[in-house]
């Protein structure tokens, strides 16, 4: 069974930054897309960004692309959100999410049904 943990979630000013971690039970190939979700109050889950270990492609939201960024160390197998520059709107609870096995990120990579394994999720509250 795979198992994704969370952490790193608080509370930052406007302008601030913080970093997410996500432990993730591996894996025997690294053909599978891990992605970074978040969803706010009355609000769908929406993909912030993603990332394909086979290959290093990375995959970002316009909301985001510029402030944050998303990272892999495969010899621990965490999933890293690093967020810069924050705003108010970016007020959320984050997902990690992980594709099963032997697939790709490529253009649907936001797509939240192709994500079988979901972590309990981290609050991230900006205020302006």
């Amino acid at each position: 069974q795979v198992h994704l943990v969370e952490s790193g979630g608080g509370s930052v000013q406007a302008g601030g930054s913080l970093r997410l971690s996500c432990a993730a039970s591996p894996y025997t190939d690294s053909h599978y897309c891990m992605a970074w979700f978040r969803q706010a109050p009355g609000k769908e889950r929406e993909a912030v960004a993603g990332i394909y270990p086979g290959g290093g492609s990375t995959y970002y939201a316009d909301s985001v692309k510029g402030r944050f960024t998303i990272s892999q160390d495969n010899a621990s197998n965490t999933l890293y959100l690093r967020m810069s520059n924050l705003k108010p709107e970016d007020t959320a609870v984050y997902y990690c999410a992980k594709t099963p096995p032997s697939s790709i990120c490529g253009g649907t990579w936001y797509a939240r049904l192709r994500y079988l394994h979901w972590g309990q999720g981290t609050q991230v509250t900006v205020s302006s």
